[in-house]
């Protein structure tokens, strides 16, 4: 009898392959105050790499837009330039006309960002990717009502 090819398995060969679920890390995130300020809590000027002591920024948009969708900061030594102002437990960049020029009513609205790091010319830049914060709709109570009963008005009826 002719030998046969024989493939054996290993005990390892066995085992249920487990892809370990890899969360991608949020992007860093912020929000436009009702004075019209550029709000980074402390842990997004951590997560971004900010020094706000002696970082200024050259502030723009996209070309051509009228709507700021997308802020862009860009670190530069220019003394003419925005400069992060400490406010509270975070940082503020005041920007109250640039936004109101840009359609964004931060009055009326809320706006947050989600933040993210690119290079412009040789410079470290921030990307602000700015939307408008959808409150979240309380679902009205269907259960038992609670609580003492309403009086009801009988003499009133006469």
């Amino acid at each position: 009898m002719a030998s046969k090819d024989i493939r054996f398995f290993s005990p390892k060969e066995n085992q249920p392959i487990i892809k370990e679920k890899v969360q991608p890390k949020s992007l860093p995130t912020g929000y436009i105050s009702n004075a019209g300020k550029i709000v980074f809590p402390s842990s997004t000027i951590e997560e971004l790499g900010i020094d706000p002591e002696n970082t200024k920024f050259r502030v723009g948009t996209d070309q051509g837009k009228r709507k700021i969708k997308n802020l862009y900061l860009i670190s530069t030594d220019l003394e003419s330039a925005f400069a992060i102002v400490r406010t509270g437990r975070g940082y503020s960049l005041p920007l109250e006309v640039i936004l109101l020029k840009g359609g964004i009513d931060y009055t009326a609205q809320k706006y947050t960002f989600m933040a993210s790091i690119f290079s412009h010319e040789g410079a470290v830049g921030y990307a602000l990717a700015i939307s408008a914060e959808t409150p979240v709709e309380k679902v009205p109570y269907t259960g038992k009502p609670r609580g003492r009963k309403p009086k009801t008005r009988q003499g009133a009826s006469e």
